[in-house]
Protein backbone atom coordinates (compact mmCIF):
# COMPACT_ATOMS: atom_id res chain seq x y z
CA UNK A 1 0.00 0.00 0.00
CA UNK A 2 0.88 3.54 -0.68
CA UNK A 3 -0.09 6.47 1.19
CA UNK A 4 -0.34 9.82 -1.15
CA UNK A 5 0.33 13.05 0.73
CA UNK A 6 -1.64 15.33 -1.14
CA UNK A 7 1.19 18.54 -0.07
CA UNK A 8 -1.53 20.88 1.49
CA UNK A 9 0.30 22.83 4.13
CA UNK A 10 -1.64 22.06 7.18
CA UNK A 11 -0.11 18.63 6.62
CA UNK A 12 3.65 19.61 6.18
CA UNK A 13 4.81 19.26 9.37
CA UNK A 14 7.69 17.62 10.83
CA UNK A 15 5.42 15.46 12.72
CA UNK A 16 3.19 14.46 10.08
CA UNK A 17 5.97 14.00 7.65
CA UNK A 18 7.77 11.85 10.53
CA UNK A 19 4.74 10.20 11.01
CA UNK A 20 4.61 8.96 7.07
CA UNK A 21 8.21 8.15 7.17
CA UNK A 22 7.42 5.54 9.79
CA UNK A 23 4.21 4.21 8.51
CA UNK A 24 4.97 4.45 4.75
CA UNK A 25 9.22 4.28 5.35
CA UNK A 26 10.17 5.70 1.43
CA UNK A 27 6.96 5.16 -0.16
CA UNK A 28 4.67 7.91 0.56
CA UNK A 29 3.68 10.66 -1.92
CA UNK A 30 4.00 14.57 -0.83
CA UNK A 31 5.61 17.96 -0.42
CA UNK A 32 8.80 16.97 1.34
CA UNK A 33 8.02 12.96 0.92
CA UNK A 34 10.38 10.45 -0.57
CA UNK A 35 8.64 10.37 -3.82
CA UNK A 36 8.37 13.67 -5.46
CA UNK A 37 4.95 14.94 -6.96
CA UNK A 38 3.30 17.83 -7.43
CA UNK A 39 0.75 19.20 -5.23
CA UNK A 40 -2.91 18.05 -5.88
CA UNK A 41 -1.45 16.35 -9.03
CA UNK A 42 -3.83 17.06 -12.31
CA UNK A 43 -3.03 13.59 -13.78
CA UNK A 44 -5.29 12.08 -10.53
CA UNK A 45 -7.83 14.58 -9.48
CA UNK A 46 -10.75 14.75 -11.78
CA UNK A 47 -11.45 18.17 -11.60
CA UNK A 48 -8.48 19.23 -12.74
CA UNK A 49 -8.18 17.23 -16.01
CA UNK A 50 -11.76 16.81 -16.87
CA UNK A 51 -14.47 19.10 -15.25
CA UNK A 52 -12.32 22.57 -15.20
CA UNK A 53 -10.77 22.80 -18.60
CA UNK A 54 -14.47 22.09 -20.00
CA UNK A 55 -16.34 23.97 -18.22
CA UNK A 56 -14.38 26.65 -19.15
CA UNK A 57 -14.00 26.03 -22.59
CA UNK A 58 -17.80 26.08 -22.96
CA UNK A 59 -18.32 29.50 -20.46
CA UNK A 60 -15.52 31.31 -22.87
CA UNK A 61 -17.27 30.32 -26.32
CA UNK A 62 -18.21 33.56 -27.04
CA UNK A 63 -17.04 36.64 -24.76
CA UNK A 64 -18.11 37.40 -22.13
CA UNK A 65 -19.80 41.15 -21.46
CA UNK A 66 -19.92 41.70 -17.77
CA UNK A 67 -19.43 39.80 -14.28
CA UNK A 68 -23.29 38.91 -13.91
CA UNK A 69 -23.46 37.29 -17.20
CA UNK A 70 -20.03 34.94 -16.04
CA UNK A 71 -21.81 34.00 -13.42
CA UNK A 72 -25.27 32.93 -15.06
CA UNK A 73 -23.27 31.53 -17.95
CA UNK A 74 -20.87 28.94 -14.83
CA UNK A 75 -24.14 28.14 -13.33
CA UNK A 76 -25.74 27.30 -16.44
CA UNK A 77 -22.74 24.84 -17.82
CA UNK A 78 -22.62 22.92 -14.42
CA UNK A 79 -26.42 21.81 -15.02
CA UNK A 80 -25.91 21.26 -18.89
CA UNK A 81 -22.50 19.07 -17.73
CA UNK A 82 -24.53 17.58 -15.04
CA UNK A 83 -26.87 16.67 -17.02
CA UNK A 84 -24.55 14.97 -20.18
CA UNK A 85 -25.14 11.14 -20.48
CA UNK A 86 -22.65 9.03 -18.73
CA UNK A 87 -20.40 12.43 -18.62
CA UNK A 88 -19.24 10.96 -15.08
CA UNK A 89 -19.24 7.30 -15.58
CA UNK A 90 -16.42 8.78 -18.13
CA UNK A 91 -14.38 10.20 -16.01
CA UNK A 92 -14.29 7.43 -13.84
CA UNK A 93 -13.20 5.37 -16.65
CA UNK A 94 -10.45 8.22 -17.34
CA UNK A 95 -9.39 8.33 -13.48
CA UNK A 96 -8.96 4.72 -13.38
CA UNK A 97 -6.68 4.54 -16.25
CA UNK A 98 -4.99 7.34 -15.31
CA UNK A 99 -4.25 5.54 -12.05
CA UNK A 100 -2.86 2.40 -13.84
CA UNK A 101 -0.45 3.99 -15.74
CA UNK A 102 0.54 5.59 -12.27
CA UNK A 103 1.09 1.86 -10.99
CA UNK A 104 2.48 0.76 -14.57
CA UNK A 105 5.11 3.60 -14.41
CA UNK A 106 6.01 2.02 -10.57
CA UNK A 107 4.04 5.54 -8.35
CA UNK A 108 6.59 7.75 -11.22
CA UNK A 109 5.28 10.20 -13.16
CA UNK A 110 3.04 8.86 -15.55
CA UNK A 111 2.33 11.89 -17.80
CA UNK A 112 4.06 9.77 -20.68
CA UNK A 113 1.72 6.88 -20.12
CA UNK A 114 -1.40 8.97 -20.57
Amino acid sequence: MCFQHDGAPAHFSADVRSALDTAYPGRWIGRGGPVNWPTRSPYHSCLDFFLWGHMKSLVYASPVDSDESLVARIAITAGDIREMPGVFANVRHSLRWRCEACIFAGGHFCKQFL
